[in-house]
């Protein structure tokens, strides 16, 4: 394996890491308030049809979102000071613009709900129960997904 190949491989693991640590750190604990996470979902069908705005609620997740890149960016950058990785600003505006849309997406809640709805999953999508919640697994899921499109776009562009 050529030099070119195992830095490119290094880099990709290392953004990986990172992107999957700052996930959770910026999911859990320092990305989001309790104002954000109980508000940034999209209103149900039947709020909507009593007048509440298909808007509420779009404040609170791009709070959320701006906050929780803010987050990844801080532990990317430590993590840069201690092992230079060769970024570029194209791959880094590609990864996080990509991060930045499908979080904020996959936060409305419907797109996740819709999708096991129409994926043999409806029931799933509904549990709440001993300790689960099939609709913030697959949200997870879902991002984690995300976030490998992310570390492949920061590590190749």
């Amino acid at each position: 394996m050529s030099t070119p190949d195992l830095t490119t491989l290094a880099t990709f693991g290392s953004i990986w890491a990172v992107l999957a640590v700052g996930h959770n750190l910026a999911d859990h604990v320092f990305g989001q308030s309790d104002h954000q996470a109980a508000n940034k979902g999209a209103p149900s069908a039947q709020d909507v049809a009593s007048g509440v705005s298909p808007r509420r609620g779009w404040a609170a997740c791009l709070a959320h979102v701006g906050q929780y890149h803010l987050v990844i960016a801080a532990l990317l950058t430590l993590v840069w000071l201690f092992i230079p990785l060769p970024l570029s600003a194209a791959g880094l505006a590609a990864g996080f613009g990509w991060s930045a849309a499908t979080h904020a997406v996959l936060d409305r809640r419907w797109p996740v709900r819709w999708l096991l709805q129409h994926t043999g999953s409806p029931d799933f999508a509904e549990l709440r129960s001993a300790g689960l919640n099939g609709l913030y697994l697959a949200d997870q899921a879902l991002h984690s997904g995300a976030l490998l499109v992310s570390a492949l776009l920061i590590t190749r562009l």
